[in-house]
């Protein structure tokens, strides 16, 4: 990613940064807040709600009975990042930032700095086979209507994807060539997920589960005076029925696959997770592929990786992680890494 280039500026020489219009956070909150369900799971409070196109779900142990201010702090904080960050939104800051491509820099707040870095670290953490610049390869694909693109197609998209072509500074971003787009969903969700972990703490709560879509982070011991939290991996044979338990006390697992998104046709199955590097859907026989971290965006990153470079490479990337254990599911077998075991609930 380079730091500075010439691009049209002020007649002092330096760059035009333009500011964002501000993004549509009331209607998504007005959603959110509409789907948000507050009750009883056992001992914790138990609150759900649909956003960033999935099931979200967080328990919690609330201090001093403030379980329904900290269930709207969520939300909120929630609903805001969706309207700041996805590119389904017409006016979110990751669509004008893309509608801007070719153009003059946009402006960044801290948090939306922090998350341009965090995809720096994913492109370096999965050396380049995750790519936030991606977008114009993804767009070229229908999976609900089953639409492939032609080689023509992807020949045109290939010269707008790579992130070193990324113009990041301080506080601004630009995107150098027209067409070019950036898609924050390979560490937004999962970096939320630690962002509400970190809300809680500030909260005074000391046990909590946050799980958006299977992307899984908890802190302190459950409610319930259970020794640890155990963690079901979802089957990708038979969706919604887990194949196995984790048993965690502090960490995070995140599940990356294709099992649910994708079509087939000529025999072939084309699904949802696209190799940059190629402009086509990954075909190295993973179904899906968990991976257990410290953190949910690291977990998140490499789970998806792994699912891309197949069962050999990514174990191999797992192994050479540190602190990283996890599994890859194939129609053949499972492949794990060397300690994935002792996580395994017996």
């Amino acid at each position: 990613m380079t730091s500075l280039h010439h691009n049209p500026g002020r007649m002092d020489g330096s760059p035009t940064v333009i500011p964002p219009r501000p993004w549509p956070v009331a209607s998504v909150l007005e959603r959110v807040r509409g789907s948000a369900r507050l009750g009883m799971h056992g001992h914790a409070h138990e609150l759900t709600f649909g956003a960033m196109g999935t099931n979200c779900r967080v328990q919690f142990a609330s201090p001093g009975g403030n379980a329904r201010r900290v269930a709207d702090a969520v939300v909120e904080w929630v609903a805001g990042f969706e309207a700041k960050y996805s590119r389904f939104i017409d006016d979110s800051l990751a669509s004008q930032i893309n509608a801007a491509a070719g153009g003059p820099w946009m402006a960044l707040d801290a948090e939306a700095d922090r998350l341009v870095t965090l995809c720096d670290q994913l492109v370096f953490m999965t050396r380049g086979i995750l790519d936030p610049t991606a977008l114009p390869l993804i767009r070229l694909w229908d999976w609900k209507k089953a639409r492939i693109p032609t080689d023509d197609e992807v020949a045109a998209a290939m010269p707008l994807v790579g992130w070193r072509q990324v113009q990041h500074a301080p506080g601004r971003i630009r995107l150098p060539l027209p067409g070019m787009a950036l898609d924050f969903g390979g560490v937004g969700k999962e970096f939320a997920v630690d962002q509400v972990i970190l809300l809680l703490a500030r909260a005074g709560v000391t046990s909590a589960l946050v799980d958006f879509g299977a992307d899984v982070r908890v802190i302190g011991l459950p409610a319930d005076g259970r020794p640890a939290w155990k963690i079901g991996l979802d089957d990708p044979l038979n969706p919604g029925t887990p194949w196995t338990h984790l048993v965690l006390r502090e960490g995070a697992v995140a599940t990356s696959g294709d099992y649910v998104r994708g079509f087939e046709a000529g025999g072939r199955r084309y699904g949802h997770i696209v190799d940059p590097r190629t402009g086509r859907p990954v075909d190295q026989g993973v179904l899906a592929a968990s991976v257990f971290a410290p953190s949910c965006t690291q977990a998140g990153m490499l789970s998806t990786a792994a699912c891309v470079l197949g069962p050999v490479e990514g174990r191999r990337l797992l192994e050479s992680s540190p602190g990283i254990h996890g599994c890859i599911v194939t129609r053949k077998g499972t492949v794990t890494t060397s300690r994935f075991h002792e996580y395994v609930s017996t």
